[in-house]
C-alpha cells in the first residue's frame, strides 16, 4: 500500500509552460474557427447583397429603356490612329481623353465640353453610344477586385457598371479608377482610318454601331 502512495507520488507533474502551451493553443483554435465563420457569413451577405443590388439595376435598366433621352449621356471611345507629326492640341486632348495608345478606349460623359473635345480628335478616334451589354463585359473584363479597388469595399461590381451607364453622380471617380481599356486590334486592321463612319470609313461618330466595334475588339 505504501509503495503503491510512493510511486503514485513520483508520477511528474505537467509543467506549467507546457499547460500554458496547450491553452494558447486551443485559445487560438477557436479564434480561428470564429473568424472563418465571421468571413464564411460575411461571405454569404456579400453573395445576397451582390443579388439584391443586381436584381434592383437590372429593373432600373428596364425602367430606362423604355424612356429613352433625347441626347445620350454616355460615349465609349476608341483611340484608332497614331499621332506622329500632329499638333500638340491634338495630343493634349488625347492625353485628357486617357487615350495614350491605339486601340485604347474609354468611356466619356458627354456635355458640351467633352463632345468639343471628341470633335477636336474625330479624325483619331471612333466613338458612339455604348448600350448595357457593352459597359459590362468591357469592365468585368478588366478583373477589379472589388474587395480593394474604388473605395468598394462596401460596394461591388454591379455598383461600378451601374454608376458608368447611369453617368451617376460618381462617375468621375469610378472612370478615373477604370481609367482606360487595352483593346485588342481588329483581324485584318482597319483599312479606312482616315475616312469618316458615315463616308464607310472607321473614324468617328458611329452612334450604336459602337457597340458591334466593342465585341470585335474587347
Amino acid at each position: 500500500m505504501e509503495g503503491a502512495e510512493e510511486k503514485k507520488k513520483k508520477i511528474p507533474a505537467v509543467p506549467e509552460t507546457l499547460k500554458q502551451k496547450r491553452k494558447n493553443f486551443a485559445e487560438l483554435k477557436i479564434k480561428r474557427l470564429k473568424k472563418k465563420f465571421a468571413q464564411k457569413m460575411l461571405r454569404k451577405a456579400r453573395r445576397k447583397l451582390i443579388y439584391v443590388k443586381a436584381k434592383h439595376y437590372h429593373k432600373e435598366y428596364r425602367q430606362i429603356n423604355f424612356y429613352v433621352p433625347s441626347e445620350p449621356k454616355l460615349a465609349f471611345v476608341i483611340r484608332i490612329r497614331g499621332i506622329t507629326g500632329v499638333s500638340r492640341k491634338i495630343q493634349k486632348v488625347l492625353q485628357l481623353l486617357h487615350l495614350r495608345q491605339i486601340f485604347s478606349g474609354t468611356f466619356v460623359k458627354l456635355n458640351k465640353a467633352s463632345v468639343n473635345m471628341l470633335r477636336i480628335v474625330e479624325p483619331y478616334i471612333a466613338w458612339g453610344y455604348p448600350n448595357l451589354k457593352s459597359v459590362s463585359e468591357l469592365i468585368y473584363k478588366q478583373h477589379i477586385d472589388c474587395s480593394i479597388s474604388w473605395e468598394i469595399r462596401n460596394h461591388c461590381m454591379e455598383d461600378l457598371i451601374h454608376e458608368i451607364y447611369t453617368v451617376g453622380k460618381r462617375f468621375k471617380e469610378a472612370n478615373n479608377f477604370l481609367w482606360s481599356f487595352k483593346l485588342s486590334s481588329l483581324r485584318g486592321g482597319m483599312k479606312k482610318k482616315t475616312t469618316h463612319f458615315v463616308e464607310g470609313g472607321d473614324a468617328g461618330n458611329r452612334e450604336d454601331q459602337i457597340n458591334r466595334l466593342i465585341r470585335r475588339m474587347n
